[in-house]
């Protein structure tokens, strides 16, 4: 055996370790890619369904949706409504309203003042009675 036959085999002998070391990850690769296909499948397989439950669910929340614009749109209306009945019901019993309560407070306080009036007038006349009736004891004594 020459030089170069040597010098072939060994070459031939690390080309062979080359690709014995290639192939091992070039293999765990090719596993790894059919369980991610498989896995891919199965998410594709499953996800077909949830979505089809959610394009109702999506219908339905839409309906529901328009329905409760509608409502919205009548309670506007309603509160709409109920503000100028109000506005009407002040200005056409605000105003009579407030000036009966003024009289009324008018002549509370006109008969209260009257009342006390009264009564100071009574305990006066008291005070003066018995003014008059101790002047005359005493001058009786």
């Amino acid at each position: 055996m020459s030089v170069g036959e040597i010098a072939g085999l060994v070459a031939a002998g690390a080309l062979v370790l080359l690709v014995v070391l290639v192939a091992v990850p070039l293999l765990k690769l090719g596993r790894t890619l059919d369980e991610t296909t498989l896995t891919i499948r199965q998410v594709r397989e499953q996800s077909a369904p949830i979505l089809s439950q959610a394009g109702t669910t999506v219908a339905h929340v839409n309906s529901n949706l328009e329905r409760v614009d509608d409502i919205t749109g009548n309670a506007a209306n309603v509160s709409s409504n109920v503000a100028a009945l109000t506005s009407v019901v002040a200005a056409t019993l605000g105003s009579p309203l407030i000036k009966v309560a003024a009289f009324s407070y008018g002549v509370r306080s006109a008969t209260r003042k009257k009342r006390e009036g009264q009564a100071l007038a009574d305990a006066a006349a008291r005070d003066k009675a018995e003014r008059r009736a101790r002047r005359s004891a005493r001058r009786a004594a």
